[in-house]
């Protein structure tokens, strides 16, 4: 008979996440795992086998978060522009300052280094822009990959912020897809109006 787990395995993901993004992903070892959420180094291999997928069921986990997190906060936005810019400012409000996001960025080094992660990237990013495609519906003249045209603007927004990051983070994208929006629905309605 096995005994009951101590700690289910998304608590001890929770912690190993929370190491790997603090203090990179090399970070992650069984050793300094096991130290962090007090199970022992043997109960973790028998749970997780390897580093490498030690490492892969973490940053799975995360991708689930990240998911969970963007089917709620789509779940309250209204279907319009600003909707839009609610979703991706509420989105942005777990990055933190800049060097929590300087190690994001580590993070997101090994998301794509591995197949299986590239893959939940993907469908997050069809996921993501198919909700934003839905806030720009009935507007004339709009791209038809509106959806994906702004969360690439909302990435890089993300980027230039980190090299000045003077402005509070959501504050600077806030205001990055507002101007973006208002290029975009400007353009379109150019474009809705046909030549002069």
């Amino acid at each position: 008979m096995t005994r009951p787990k101590t700690q289910p395995d998304e608590q001890v993901l929770e912690v190993a996440y929370r190491l790997m993004h603090a203090e990179g992903p090399e970070a992650l070892t069984f050793e300094r795992l096991a130290r962090a959420c007090g199970l022992s180094g043997s109960t973790l291999v028998q749970r997780f086998g390897s580093k490498a997928q030690l490492k892969q069921r973490t940053l799975l986990y995360a991708w689930d978060g990240l998911d969970q997190k963007t089917e709620a906060l789509s779940a309250s936005t209204p279907r319009t522009p600003a909707g839009a810019i609610q979703l991706l400012g509420g989105l942005s409000s777990g990055y933190g300052d800049i060097e929590s996001y300087a190690e994001g960025l580590l993070v997101l080094r090994e998301d794509l280094r591995d197949p299986v992660l590239r893959a939940r990237g993907a469908a997050w990013k069809a996921a993501l822009s198919k909700v934003l495609v839905d806030c720009f519906a009935g507007i004339p003249g709009m791209p038809q990959d509106i959806g994906l045209l702004m969360a690439s603007h909302w990435q890089g927004s993300l980027l230039w912020w980190s090299f000045d990051p003077e402005m509070e983070l959501t504050a600077y994208v806030e205001h990055s897809l507002k101007r973006f929006v208002a290029a975009i629905t400007a353009t379109s309605a150019r474009t809705a109006a046909g030549p002069m």
